[in-house]
């Protein structure tokens, strides 16, 4: 967009500019300067009228339990009043958190000059999945309608868009235009199902809009951006998946549509997010692409946020340690990567040889500690004052022994230990708590074990980072001799569909049985995921894609009596 504010297209409309940042929940002074360079490149550069942030940006989403902290709602209220301050010749529509007659509310202030022309409070209060907003704020009732440049422009935030009583209110006080600041948290289909949203509501009310999200990850919860301008099903204009971005276009009240900065109308074949509108057989790679780069940006943002430059991590020459490791090459570099090896009695020369093989394709380096030792030591000493050990408590000693030693490793040279796991291992228990679960940061958590294959077929298309070797392999933990992961579980394309249908879709074991599976399998997997939960309870923290992951979007007690009749032994 170039920044002459008297193109054609401009003369009889307004340039609205959005900003997608990637803010850091409770960094408020980092945040306010994000948001007053991003209002001053829209202003100088793009030549915007108004800039457009995303839900609370000045504190981030979501800030959870800090803004019940007298201090935290302080500071913020100073920086809203250190932003209004420096705001001049653009308007700047700011998402934060305020607090009013003992009241919170998730607000939008509309600044102008150095004045607060008005405030909006978020309507529809999300209180499902991730979501628990009641928790924190109240509901507002009242629209804000502000006129810039002779169009009359309303907000709605978030949630007000998904529910039609706000946009309808927006329009029945006089909105031409409607701005909606959102925290949208990414999950694999969640862009088309906002298009489609989004796109009954303008069908509804006939209302263009300027639809600014967050991006970035914060936890558990990845922000994808893919920012919108829309006047009717389809996007005008969007901005980048997974990458901070500021864009900017101008709407014409009188003909409701939105136009390039050069004055010529936006086409959706030439300016839509391309995974909208590829042919059929690139759909999966697309797709594939962009779980890649949601998982790797919350990856990196979790290691930055939180100022970590190093990380270690167990490479065992099995799949889920080699996708880990590929996607930390990606977002840290090799160099910053402390890789170990930890070969046991059980372990294979293959295995080995596979690690080695992946280190070296990437300029890497391995450092390998045997812990067959270590092993018999404390089968040793468990035999000497307690009794002989065998079966699984054996195997978890060799596990536990990898997490001792990989943590201290982890303490000593102040890398972030990362754990390996996927989500049909968390499913099932097929994991050792305090072992292989050990770790500050789980990147494939909500990352199926057939999704895992997928990703790493698609990783090594864009250069090869994961030997062919580790691919092909049948998965084992090596912790038995000649172990494989389905003498225990069913084959993993099976397992991943009965997953995917108890934990993500909450389908009882009849309608899993119903749908074609096998009856003792169905409930074999049910069973296996009820009684693990004091495990996924243990473990770190990993990045959703899913409609339903473990931790704070899966909220199951630990102690239960509750049984499904096909969960019953």
């Amino acid at each position: 967009m170039n920044s002459n504010k008297q193109t054609d297209g401009q003369k009889h409309g307004i340039r609205i500019a959005m900003a997608q940042l990637n803010v850091t929940v409770g960094d408020i002074s980092g945040n306010r300067d994000l948001i007053l360079a991003a209002m001053r490149h829209a202003r100088d550069e793009l030549g915007a009228d108004l800039l457009l942030t995303a839900e609370l940006a000045l504190t981030g989403y979501p800030p959870e339990d800090l803004v019940l902290r007298p201090g935290f709602m302080s500071r913020t209220h100073d920086a809203v009043t250190e932003l209004m301050a420096d705001v001049s010749g653009i308007d700047l529509v700011l998402g934060h958190p305020r607090q009013q007659d003992g009241k919170l509310f998730n607000s939008v202030s509309w600044i102008r000059n150095g004045l607060l022309l008005g405030q909006y409070d978020k309507q529809c209060l999300p209180n499902y999945a991730i979501f628990d907003e009641k928790r924190y704020f109240s509901a507002g009732n009242q629209p804000l309608v502000i006129d810039v440049k002779g169009c009359r422009c309303a907000v709605i935030i978030c949630e007000d868009c998904w529910e039609t009583g706000p946009m309808r209110q927006a329009l029945q006080a006089g909105a031409q235009l409607l701005l909606i600041p959102n925290a949208s948290p990414y999950r694999r289909g969640k862009h088309q199902r906002r298009l489609e949203t989004l796109g009954r509501r303008i069908q509804e009310t006939r209302l263009p809009m300027a639809y600014c999200n967050q991006v970035g990850g914060q936890d558990e919860l990845l922000f994808d951006g893919r920012s919108l301008f829309l006047a009717d099903q389809q996007p005008a204009l969007s901005a980048r998946h997974c990458h901070s971005d500021i864009v900017s276009a101008d709407f014409n009240p009188a003909t409701a549509s939105w136009q390039s900065a050069t004055g010529v109308s936006v086409c959706s074949s030439d300016k839509s997010d391309q995974s909208e509108t590829s042919a059929e057989s690139d759909k999966q790679p697309q797709d594939l692409a962009e779980v890649y780069q949601a998982l790797a940006l919350g990856l990196a943002d979790y290691l930055h946020k939180n100022n970590f430059k190093r990380c270690v991590i167990g490479l065992s020459g099995g799949i889920d340690s080699a996708l880990c490791y590929a996607m930390l090459t990606d977002v840290l570099g090799a160099t910053n990567l402390i890789a170990v090896t930890m070969p046991s009695t059980h372990t294979s020369q293959l295995s080995l040889d596979l690690a080695a093989e992946q280190v070296h394709l990437v300029g890497g380096q391995l450092r390998t500690i045997p812990i067959a030792s270590m092993h018999d030591d404390a089968v040793a000493l468990l035999g000497a004052g307690y009794g002989d050990i065998s079966g699984l408590a054996d195997q978890n000693i060799q596990a536990r022994v990898r997490g001792l030693l990989l943590m201290a490793i982890s303490n000593d040279s102040g890398a972030l230990l990362i754990a390996t796991g996927n989500k049909s291992e968390l499913a099932t228990g097929y994991c050792t708590i305090y072992g292989d679960m050990c770790g500050g940061y789980s990147p494939l958590k909500d990352v199926s074990k057939t999704l895992v294959y997928q990703l790493s077929h698609w990783r090594n298309q864009q250069g090869h980072s994961i030997p062919q070797g580790v691919i092909e392999r049948p998965p084992s933990a090596e912790l038995a001799p000649d172990q494989r992961d389905d003498d225990s579980l069913p084959p993993y394309d099976r397992l991943d569909q009965i997953m995917q249908y108890y934990v993500e879709q909450d389908w009882s074991i009849a309608d899993i049985v119903a749908a074609g599976f096998d009856e003792s399998e169905v409930r074999q997997i049910a069973g296996l995921v009820l009684q693990n939960e004091y495990k996924r309870r243990q473990g770190a923290p990993g990045i959703r894609i899913t409609n339903r992951a473990f931790g704070r979007d899966r909220r199951y007690p630990i102690t239960s009596g509750w049984k499904d009749s096909g969960e019953q032994s």
